[in-house]
């Protein structure tokens, strides 16, 4: 049996390494296309791009791993059965699970290897990739202008640009204001297009402007303030430069510690111990919340303010002097009871107008609290929730390489095709699926649709049970992947139809 355990592993670990270098190179490509933008045309070492890759590599490798587990099962156990290999140990009964056996041991490896690799390595490399790509983001300010909106990359100016040309780089619709002098927008520049490039030593950039003109609003400096003029400038120009100074001359590192805080830069402890620091705090501005409601919405006593009502009717002084009484009264004695509704009827029209307007502004300013409260608290509990979920998804990261191996390692058997071709279609559809559940488990969760360990762990609920079905029906010799069979299912419904 150690021969043929032996034999079992050999078989595996050729597809294993064979698809897992595949699927993570796959996944580095489809991160490099993501990211193309802010890589292209910057002038970037190839040393930088080089170290992005790598640790972009080292942060997919919880995807790419149980990819590889499902491919190389069904590669395994598929070779084996097209070349009879596993008739043949059926035959002299050896069964299907202690065949899997070595496989479950090796897999139960990898995946508490998994966990530890995802708890220790991945927040390592998740910091180090996004202090890096923060860097090469930020390298070019030229480059990160977007049509269409305001872009405060460039220190003291508020650039905003219609159009921009990808081929030429040619900028159209450009409007800039100038905040050098911190005097608000009293020097502003407008032009039909322009162009941007970097200096030689990369210290400045030059913004070369076409048909434009420049508003500018100058002091006057008369001292005394009645007769004092606000003159306004208006330059017209075919072509003007400008010079905005940049804060390095090359490529800049960041400090990681100005990352290090986010939820996906943590361990397991540390992933406790912030969330539990966040729901002391989501606590305390609770209480703060139902404070303030209290205290200055629900129970205003504002006896200033009433007393403002003694100047405007001689008729309502006694009333409002019983009023004023009766709420001193109630700060000792709480069984005085006095009639609201005859005092604000006793009110004359002015006054009551006067209440109305009053009682409406507190009413509007109560509803505004409550609302951005409420958008508070549901973002601080959404920012709890996803330190949850991080905390979920390193385990079930490694769980997944159990249920992709017991979908695999039976449909290979059932299948009875090796090779890339069968496999690769079989994979990437469950692989798909899988996927698909975990994002949707994940934004249930942040939603407070369901609860964060039902999110997190839907997509292992639902395929697990499906590798021990087929886990089963491999075991059983079962044929539910015989096309004959449905064919033939069929053909009695048509003739039970005709009869």
């Amino acid at each position: 049996m150690k021969k043929l355990h032996l034999f079992i592993i050999k078989s595996y670990l050729g597809p294993f390494f064979l698809t897992f270098f595949i699927s993570l190179f796959l996944l580095l490509m489809q991160f490099l296309w993501k990211y193309i933008d802010e890589l292209v045309g910057k002038d970037l070492d190839i040393n930088i791009i080089l170290e992005l890759m790598f640790y972009a590599s080292a942060g997919l490798v919880p995807m790419a791993l149980p990819l590889a587990i499902l491919l190389a099962s069904i590669m395994t156990l598929g070779n084996l059965g097209e070349n009879y290999e596993l008739i043949a140990l059926k035959s002299s009964g050896i069964s299907l699970f202690r065949l899997m056996f070595p496989l479950i041991i090796f897999v139960t490896i990898l995946s508490i290897s998994a966990f530890f690799y995802s708890n220790n390595m991945l927040p390592f490399t998740k910091l180090k990739m996004s202090a890096l790509l923060w860097d090469i983001q930020h390298q070019r300010p030229e480059l990160s202008i977007k049509a269409g909106i305001f872009s405060n990359e460039i220190d003291g100016f508020s650039i905003k640009i219609d159009k921009k040309d990808k081929k030429t780089g040619k900028l159209y619709g450009i409007l800039i204001y100038d905040h050098t002098k911190r005097n608000g927008n009293k020097n502003v520049t407008v032009a039909d297009s322009g162009l941007m490039n970097l200096t030689k030593d990369g210290s400045a950039m030059v913004l070369t402007l076409f048909s434009g003109v420049n508003y500018t609003e100058e002091k006057d400096k008369k001292s005394n303030r009645e007769k004092r003029t606000f003159p306004h400038r208006k330059d017209k120009f075919d072509e003007e430069k400008i010079f905005f100074k940049l804060k390095g001359v090359g490529f800049e590192r960041t400090d990681e510690n100005l990352f290090s805080q986010n939820y996906q830069m943590l361990t397991l402890l540390q992933l406790i111990k912030a969330e539990d620091s966040l729901s002391k705090v989501l606590d305390k501005r609770r209480e703060k919340v139902k404070e303030n409601l209290l205290k200055n919405n629900y129970f205003r006593r504002n006896i200033g303010k009433l007393k403002k009502f003694r100047n405007m009717k001689n008729n309502v002084k006694k009333e409002e002097n019983n009023f004023l009484d009766t709420i001193q009264k109630n700060e000792t004695k709480e069984k005085t009871y006095f009639n609201f509704v005859d005092f604000y009827n006793n009110l004359d029209k002015k006054t009551h107008d006067k209440v109305m307007k009053v009682a409406l502004n507190y009413a509007r300013s109560t509803k505004s609290y409550i609302t951005n409260s409420k958008e508070d608290l549901f973002y601080r509990k959404k920012i709890i929730r996803k330190h949850k979920s991080q905390w979920h998804l390193k385990f079930t990261l490694s769980f997944a390489c159990f249920v992709f191996f017991f979908i695999g390692a039976p449909l290979g058997a059932i299948i009875r095709k090796g090779g890339l071709g069968m496999p690769v279609v079989v994979s990437i559809l469950f692989f798909v699926v899988y996927y698909m559940l975990s994002i949707s488990g994940k934004k249930l969760a942040l939603e407070e649709v369901l609860e964060t360990y039902q999110g997190m762990w839907l997509s292992s609920a639902i395929l697990f049970p499906v590798g021990i079905f087929l886990t089963y029906k491999a075991a059983t010799d079962s044929v539910i992947l015989d096309i004959e069979i449905y064919l033939d299912f069929f053909k009695k419904f048509k003739k039970k139809l005709k009869k």
